[in-house]
């Protein structure tokens, strides 16, 4: 054999999906797989004058799976067990499961007892390995190994013969002519190709496995209907077939057949030679086996735990149902082959066997005898002791879970009970911790029986002598001084947690007193600050009067409100007291308020500097409004003279107009003084302006002293200085009316008397009713059609006669529209507007 590489990883190698444990063979596969591995083994095994008749029986005591891996790799093994139990069979076939291994081949899922246990799969992948390893691994075809390299020769020895093409190893090779090709191409005198068709498989296998069997010395592997009636063959079984043919017609033949036919000749000695030998190994393993067993049997030594006695009685029990029998097996088949071989020496003129001394038949009964002997009793002592054991281990288990469950219930009490956590707990927490722990203290009272019960179970095992009594009295031990230290320490936590209790509970008096006036202090303080800072608007002496009163009154209370700031202050510094005191480490701050002593104290102060700020404050105001009283009385003074005085020339003016006292031209003269005297009382209104401007900049938006405001007083001077302008103008245009038209002075008082009459409010304006009888009463009647001519004057006289009468320019605007309907109508009635004319604002002031 070729030097095999064990660092190779050719895919042959690696490990096959094919045999995962868990999966079944396709039946079909499976018949092939035995009788092509079957037949290969068998094909090696018979060099050492021996065969397999089923692959999964024959392997399973490992001893011919050792030789024919001795055959197959020429090298030698550890020497296999003779032993007939499992555990033999067991290491014999590890050890050829260590020598495959030791090959670099990596064995996948398959174990030494599931070829022990004759599983097929298990049986099959591995001589599948082996043959991988041994017949197909060192094929080498142009730089290609194994499975590659055996399909490459395939191809390259059938490529000139028609009807053949090597492609794989199953479909391929399933007409018979790839096997027929190949036998051709070497030995041509075996088969007459020619006479072959692809359309008879069965005949082209056959042909093809019978001449490979008869001449080539190639057993037959394969069935020829198993390969044609199966729709993919076997691919393992067709590779390990075809690489015989490789062996065989790679010169391995001629020195196969030569090995094979010397070991025909020295069959028979060898066949004596290997019973003498096994009959040797046989007795010595079946003498070595009693020997061992004996001391086994006959050693009555206790064990300490249940288990240890249970697997005592679980190896006798497996010693009488798998190793024994085995061996009353091998006894009776050595007595058997002792028999066999002295026949076949005696036949063949042969010395008898004698076998080594203390080997004999004999001895070996003897040797059993005592076996059996020593057998007797071994199982009754085995119950009587499991009786005892049961017992105590009954008393130790119910130990255990008492103590496990006490453990698991103590496990983190002390670490609870120690904790500080009521320090820095408020009252309402150290009252739940409280009710917390008086329900500890019922459960802890209720684990004393637990306690007891443990104490008296571990007393009993003392009693019965338990092997293990020193770990259960330390356990118990331990068990009770926690126990007593758990009762120590809850006293000790309720002791803290009623101090506890206690120092908050008078804590929480304080605080809630602290508070109860804190919160109306520091009301009563956000409120001083808020008027303090409060920005008032006043406009009289009197506003600010009472605004200094009010905050006079207020600075008065001060000196009580610092009592009750003391006062409260010293709740809070009783509270520290106790804390330093007695070591309380308060967790947060006081739970009926949020207002601290630093908030009242700067509140405090704040209060303190605003009283201060509010005085300066209020006597600058004060001052502002006295200023801003001399300024209105100095207004309404000159307005309460200059307002009577406008209204006064107003009306003067208008009775000018209307009056009938002298000519026009005396009306006119008169009106021009008026004007006159208008003009020269202009300084008194840019004066009163100027006190007007001082009040704006003041901000002075009322005046008590006067009912004249200065836009009152600039609309009646407005007013005054348009109407004696318009006046004047109006009596000049009456007096051009008049001398263009040649009016007489009677006929102009006719007018102006009528006028006079109906103006009864003496406004100096008609309205509709009263204008329409003015009309009525001269001999114009207005609302006749406008075809009737007689008693209608002309519209230039008509507008004379309004002049005449005295009508403002609002009248006169009106007269010009009926001026202008009486030119462009056409007969139709007059129709007065009944509107009054634009009001004056100063009139209409002086009305209110």
């Amino acid at each position: 054999m070729d030097h095999y590489d064990s660092q190779q990883t050719n895919d042959y190698m690696q490990p096959e999906d094919d045999w995962d444990r868990d999966l079944l063979l396709d039946p079909a596969w499976e018949k092939q797989q035995r009788k092509t591995f079957t037949a290969w083994c068998n094909s090696h095994l018979r060099k050492a004058g021996t065969q397999i008749e089923n692959i999964e029986e024959d392997f399973r005591d490992g001893l011919k799976l050792m030789l024919l891996l001795e055959v197959i790799s020429g090298e030698r093994l550890a020497k296999p067990e003779r032993g007939k139990m499992r555990v033999h069979k067991i290491s014999n076939v590890n050890k050829a499961l260590d020598f495959i291994a030791s090959k670099g081949v990596k064995l996948v899922s398959i174990g030494a007892e599931e070829i022990v246990d004759g599983n097929v799969k298990m049986t099959l992948g591995m001589i599948w390995t082996i043959i991988l390893r041994f017949a197909i691994q060192d094929i080498s075809v142009e730089e290609t190994s194994a499975k590659e390299g055996l399909l490459l020769w395939c191809q390259r020895k059938t490529a000139p013969y028609k009807n053949v093409n090597i492609q794989n190893f199953h479909i391929s090779w399933k007409d018979g002519l790839g096997f027929c090709a190949l036998i051709h191409r070497h030995r041509p005198e075996l088969i007459d190709y020619g006479k072959l068709r692809k359309d008879d498989p069965l005949t082209n296998l056959n042909t093809a496995f019978d001449v490979a069997e008869k001449y080539l010395d190639i057993p037959k592997m394969l069935d020829a209907e198993d390969i044609v009636g199966t729709a993919r063959p076997d691919e393992k079984a067709i590779m390990t077939y075809v690489s015989s043919f490789y062996h065989a017609f790679s010169g391995a033949q001629k020195a196969e057949t030569a090995a094979n036919r010397i070991c025909k000749v020295l069959a028979v000695n060898q066949e004596n030679e290997q019973l003498m030998e096994d009959y040797e190994k046989l007795a010595s393993d079946l003498l070595e086996w009693i020997r061992r067993t004996i001391p086994w049997l006959e050693n009555r030594a206790p064990e300490n735990t249940m288990q240890a006695m249970q697997q005592k009685l679980e190896d006798f029990r497996d010693y009488r149902r798998l190793h024994k029998p085995p061996k009353v097996q091998e006894k009776c088949q050595l007595e058997i082959n002792f028999n066999t071989l002295q026949t076949k020496l005696r036949l063949s003129n042969r010395p008898a066997f004698m076998p080594s001394e203390g080997k004999m038949v004999s001895d070996i009964n003897n040797a059993w005898a005592g076996l059996e002997q020593a057998e007797k009793g071994y199982e009754e002592w085995l119950l009587n002791e499991i009786r005892r054991l049961e017992r105590l281990d009954h008393l130790a288990e119910k130990f255990r879970q008492k103590a496990s469950i006490h453990e698991s219930w103590t496990d983190g009490k002390e670490a609870m009970l120690q904790q500080k956590d009521y320090e820095t707990a408020t009252l309402s927490e150290i009252k739940a911790l409280l009710k917390k722990h008086e329900a500890f203290e019922s459960d802890l009272a209720a684990h004393q029986d637990r306690v007891e019960q443990i104490a008296a179970i571990a007393q009993e095992l003392n009693e019965l002598d338990y092997y293990d009594s020193p770990s259960v009295n330390a356990r118990c031990q331990k068990i009770c001084d926690q126990w007593d230290n758990l009762g120590a320490l809850t006293q000790k936590r309720r002791e803290a947690l009623e101090r506890t209790e206690k120092l908050l509970e008078t804590i929480d008096q304080l605080y809630l007193e602290y508070a109860k006036r804190a919160a109306p202090f520091n009301n009563w303080m956000e409120g001083a600050m808020e008027d303090l800072q409060d920005t008032f608007i006043v406009h009289t002496i009197e506003e600010i009067q009472g605004l200094t009163t009010a905050h006079e009154q207020f600075k008065a209370t001060l000196p009580d409100a610092d009592k009750e700031r003391q006062a409260i202050l010293g709740i809070h510094n009783e509270v520290s007291k106790i804390v330093q005191t007695y070591h309380v480490n308060m967790a947060g701050t006081n739970p009926y308020t949020t207002i601290t002593p630093q908030e009242i104290n700067g509140k405090w102060d704040h209060v303190r500097q605003l009283v201060p700020r509010r005085d300066q404050a209020l006597m600058e105001e004060h001052a502002r409004q006295q200023q801003n009283e001399r300024l209105r009385k100095q207004f309404g003074a000159q307005a309460n003279v200059i307002g009577p005085w406008i209204q006064t020339k107003m009306e003067e003016i208008g009775r000018i107009s209307i009056e009938m006292h002298g000519t026009l031209e005396d009306q006119l003269n008169h009106l021009r003084q008026y004007e006159k005297s208008i003009v020269n009382y202009k300084p008194k209104i840019d004066q009163l302006e100027g006190d007007h401007q001082q009040i704006q900049e003041a901000l002075i938006f009322d005046n008590k002293h006067t009912n004249y405001t200065m836009e009152h007083i600039r609309v009646g001077w407005e007013q005054l200085l348009t109407t004696i302008a318009r006046t004047i103008n109006e009596v000049e245009n009456q007096i051009l009316t008049r001398d263009a038209k040649g009016i007489s002075q009677e006929q102009m008082n006719e007018f102006r008397a009528s006028f006079n009459h109906f103006d009864r409010d003496h406004s100096g304006t008609l309205g509709p009713e009263e204008f329409k009888a003015c009309l009525i009463s001269l001999g114009y009647d207005i609302g006749n059609d406008a075809q009737k001519k007689t008693g209608m004057m002309d519209s230039e006289d008509f507008r004379a006669c309004l002049i005449s009468m005295g009508y403002n320019m609002v009248m006169s605007l009106l007269f010009t529209i009926i001026h202008m309907a009486l030119h462009k109508g056409e007969g139709k009635t007059l129709v007065m507007n009944p509107g009054r004319g634009r009001v004056c604002p100063y009139h209409e002031h002086r009305r209110s």
